[in-house]
């Protein structure tokens, strides 16, 4: 009797366990399903991507091996004609971006730290609202505010500079919004202390929470001036362009590596062609060694623990 007591108890048991069957194969078939559907949103990504490079390189690499590239101009070169280089176009580039750097970061570093340590109430509001209205404002719509300020208002040539003021509409916003994560994430502890110590707020501002975060800083800077340096509406519309050396900002005439693609894309001669593949992936390369500069900076600058 008592065995079958037990055997009942045994069947009454294994019947009251819950069956974990059917609703661990739905896991794990929504799992597979959710893995399926991020690989492909990872090949949609990286395929484009790894054709708009392959096609870049193949078509370009072979005149960014020649020396002349990297020497000479394109003054006195036709269409039809081989040769020259694309040392004005990357003279051009550098030193737009580095004079839109050089007023952009004072400004958004400035602004970052107003928001951070001293905004409160409504003006820090509108400056934030205002940093977020220039994050999404097209490049081509600063490089007509500022066409019509400069040469519409004021009278002025087309120039350099006037490309500087555009694309500094487009940095500042990059510039502020990476300083301002980059202040957040500092230890409060850090000012406690100093504050207890009884140094003034500017001053640990400027010994103790900047040093912290300055290779977040920079990243975001680097970045920053990648971007610029990649934009091509303000140029079309403020930069004229020419095939000679030109480093005056104020002079007029100043070549860049986007001007340089424009002015060759509409032909259909090769040895234009040849150079407007050269000319995309030499901007590419500019762009690739600011962004490898960024991360060695910050991974150089991080703090150890």
């Amino acid at each position: 009797m008592s065995t079958l007591d037990t055997a009942s108890d045994r069947t009454t048991n294994a019947s009251s366990v819950p069956t974990l069957g059917h609703p661990a194969r739905g896991r794990e078939l929504r799992d597979q399903l959710a893995r399926v559907v991020m690989w492909l949103a990872f090949l949609l990504a990286i395929v484009p991507l790894l054709w708009i490079l392959w096609t870049v390189v193949s078509k370009g690499a072979h005149l960014l091996l020649q020396p002349q590239w990297w020497s000479n101009s394109q003054k006195g070169i036709t269409a039809r004609h081989e040769g020259g280089g694309a040392v004005h176009a990357i003279q051009g580039t550098l030193i737009q971006g580095l004079t839109t750097a050089a007023i952009s970061v004072p400004i958004g570093v400035m602004t970052a730290i107003y928001l951070v340590e001293y905004g409160r109430g409504r003006l820090a509001k509108a400056v934030s609202f205002m940093v977020d209205i220039l994050t999404g404002v097209p490049s081509i719509v600063a490089g007509l505010f500022i066409y019509a300020l400069w040469v519409t208002t004021f009278g002025f040539q087309r120039v350099g500079f006037a490309v500087c003021l555009a694309l500094v509409l487009l940095m500042v916003p990059v510039v502020v919004r990476s300083t301002e994560e980059m202040l957040k994430l500092v230890p409060n502890e850090l000012r406690e202390a100093s504050y207890a110590l009884g140094v003034p707020k500017w001053k640990t501002i400027v010994r103790v929470v900047l040093p912290t975060a300055f290779s977040g800083i920079i990243t975001g800077v680097l970045l920053g001036l990648a971007r610029v340096m990649g934009e091509t509406a303000p140029l079309l519309i403020l930069g004229p362009y020419t095939k000679s050396i030109a480093t005056d900002l104020f002079g007029g005439l100043m070549p860049t590596l986007p001007t340089m693609i424009n002015q060759d894309r509409t032909e259909s001669l090769q040895p234009a062609v040849d150079r407007v593949w050269a000319s995309a992936l030499t901007l590419i390369l500019l762009i690739l060694i600011l962004n490898l500069a960024g991360r060695l900076v910050a991974r150089l600058g991080s703090l150890k623990k």
